[in-house]
């Protein structure tokens, strides 16, 4: 998959903090990366250098190609950045303060109103149309901002703390307007602290801590890399010893344990075997005569990974 975003050690200095710590990240086309990382973990950085906005203090990075040293103008085009906070703008209109932004992409004046309607319908603010920018809702002012981004039709869209004081609904709206734009072709970087923000819409995830990325790649992927085994939980009809001594001592069964007090009562199995090998788990209970009502995996998410990755201590560094 060709990749929209490309950093070769990357670096940082702020004065003598090392923000950024020899960042190499890819990014492919048409994913939603999840840049995952504490307060000060070096996220903004990344961003505002990727955006051309931020220079760096060695190493390269390129957007579709371009590099943010050399071919600045290019990457601009390529890229809408929605910062994490929204400036202010008063005595602006919805539509003015869309209009404002296309102008300064030199967007043809002839094209700009229709252009407008459509963006404004895409983030569900026609009805806002007319209304006084700073008098939108937080959630509101963050669609506007992400309409903003869309005016020139970029293939990449970096997001830096999109979803920060949203209320849950808010974050809800703004979780399924990602995955529209997701299904029209769009690459997306978003950044977060929150990490079940991330969990239900991105396909790849990066781990940065104090400016050093920890773990990068698809989903799936760094899962199984971190989990190499894996606890199913089962739910038998009867004796759980019975069951239980079914699977004890099989291959690449680790552990069993049986979980009486719970409701329902039930067997914890520790498993490092591949998905032929649970097929095969299973059959041997069923074969052994215990009447499974339930068998499943516990899956891990976004949080568990990021604290196997970063062994809990994810505190400090330069955002």
């Amino acid at each position: 998959m060709t990749a929209i975003v490309e950093t070769h050690n990357l670096t940082r200095l702020y004065g003598e903090t090392l923000a950024l710590n020899a960042l190499n990240l890819e990014i492919p086309q048409g994913a939603v990366y999840g840049f995952i990382g504490p307060n000060g973990a070096g996220k903004t950085t990344t961003m505002r250098i990727l955006t051309t906005l931020l220079e760096p203090s060695g190493g390269e990075a390129r957007v579709a190609g371009y590099s943010v040293l050399k071919e600045r103008k290019a990457v601009r085009k390529a890229v809408g950045f929605m910062p994490d906070f929204f400036g202010v703008y008063d005595n602006m209109k919805s539509w003015e303060y869309l209009d404002f932004f296309a102008a300064s992409y030199d967007i043809d004046p002839a094209r700009r109103s229709a252009l407008i309607d459509d963006l404004l319908a895409l983030v569900d603010l026609s009805h806002k149309k007319f209304a006084d920018v700073m008098g939108l809702s937080r959630g509101m002012k963050q669609r506007l901002s992400l309409a903003r981004t869309m005016l020139h039709d970029p293939a990449l869209l970096i997001l830096d703390e999109p979803a920060s004081g949203l209320d849950p609904r808010a974050r809800v709206e703004l979780r399924e307007l990602l995955k529209e734009l997701r299904s029209m072709g769009k690459t997306i970087m978003i950044s977060s602290h929150i990490l079940t923000e991330l969990a239900e819409m991105c396909t790849h995830i990066g781990i940065i801590e104090r400016g050093n990325l920890l773990a990068s790649g698809d989903v799936t992927t760094i899962m199984r890399s971190l989990q190499p085994h894996r606890i199913f939980e089962v739910h038998v009809l009867g004796e759980l010893s019975a069951a239980a001594e079914l699977v004890r001592g099989r291959p690449h069964v680790l552990d069993v344990r049986e979980i009486p007090d719970d409701m329902p009562p039930h067997l914890q199995i520790d498993f490092d075997g591949d998905d032929q090998a649970v097929s095969m788990l299973l059959a041997t209970l069923i074969a052994g005569g215990a009447q499974i009502t339930h068998f499943a995996g516990q899956v891990s998410d976004l949080e568990d990974i990021f604290l196997r990755v970063t062994e809990g201590s994810a505190f400090g560094g330069t955002n």
